[in-house]
């Protein structure tokens, strides 16, 4: 497709330097709650000019560029090849450009790579659908908050957890209480309750490109989420673990079917770094529109 590689290397720009505006928005809802002189106060005032400096410097957010998870939902005969191909060289040629930080290395000798090209970097999620245009989404998640991911087998009696919906709540909350300040918080969680072992946590990722300030069509899911995020800030843990009143921007949910024989609930943990951004191309492959 015509400047398809170049499209992409917007896009590695965009999600490694700007954060989208449902998530500043968040943050700044966070710093009006936090009192001034408090340690949750100085902590998300730093977050604020960290935002702006990255931005107007258009460089990474975060030391850690994270994994480079691409999601891609495609016409029929749509060239998923071609477009593996245009996105490796745009991840080579935006760590060159400094976008993306030195970070994939090999996992037996530790070798880095220099390029973040390797087996799974980057990472390529393909949904064909009708729809005769491309929507193409990016995630840069870093390992802090991908070290906080956990996944529940129900029951669990650490936490007297049952298969059930309030056994999600503790596994919810757990995870929370589990990061404390080692994920960067403030945190959203993606969270995946049912599938196997890889499939749940492969959607609870997928929540994570749901807006923060959207609305689960679940009528229950929904007021679950809702419900995540109040508890998850009552907790008091706070930005970075500091204490405070900010713990959890967002609860996102999803459900897989499963088998009678298992219960799985997956938690992905996601920094206040929260690097998202997509597009939609045309036919011609030119940008449509920005989807953050």
């Amino acid at each position: 497709m015509k400047n398809l590689k170049e499209n992409l290397i917007e896009l590695i720009r965009r999600t490694s330097a700007e954060l989208p505006r449902d998530v500043v928005n968040a943050l700044r809802e966070g710093v009006e709650k936090e009192e001034s002189g408090t340690n949750a106060r100085y902590a998300l005032d730093v977050i604020q000019k960290n935002i702006v400096l990255a931005m107007e410097k258009s460089q990474p957010l975060c030391q850690d560029t994270g994994s480079i998870l691409f999601y891609v939902k495609v016409p029929a005969g749509f060239d998923q090849l071609a477009f593996e191909e245009a996105a490796r060289e745009a991840v080579a040629e935006s760590t060159a450009q400094g976008y993306l930080r030195q970070n994939s290395v090999d996992s037996i000798t530790g070798a880095n790579t220099g390029n973040n090209l390797g087996p799974g970097s980057p990472a390529f999620h393909f949904e064909q659908r009708k729809n005769p245009e491309a929507d193409v989404r990016l995630i840069l998640k870093g390992g802090g908050c991908e070290n906080m991911g956990v996944q529940y087998s129900l029951p669990d009696g650490r936490i007297q957890a049952d298969r059930d919906l309030d056994g999600v709540r503790k596994c919810i909350l757990d995870a929370v209480l589990q990061a404390q300040g080692k994920g960067c918080g403030p945190g959203i969680l993606g969270v995946g309750v049912g599938g196997d072992r890889a499939t749940g946590y492969a959607h609870s990722k997928e929540q994570l490109l749901r807006a923060l300030d959207d609305r689960n069509p679940d009528p229950v899911l929904a007021q679950l989420e809702e419900e995540m995020v109040e508890k998850g800030n009552d907790l008091g843990i706070g930005p970075m673990g500091f204490g405070g009143k900010t713990t959890v921007l967002g609860v996102k949910i999803g459900v897989l079917n499963r088998l009678p024989a298992s219960y799985f609930v997956s938690v992905s943990y996601m920094c206040w770094a929260f690097r998202r951004q997509g597009f939609v191309l045309s036919n011609g492959g030119d940008i449509a529109r920005w989807l953050y």
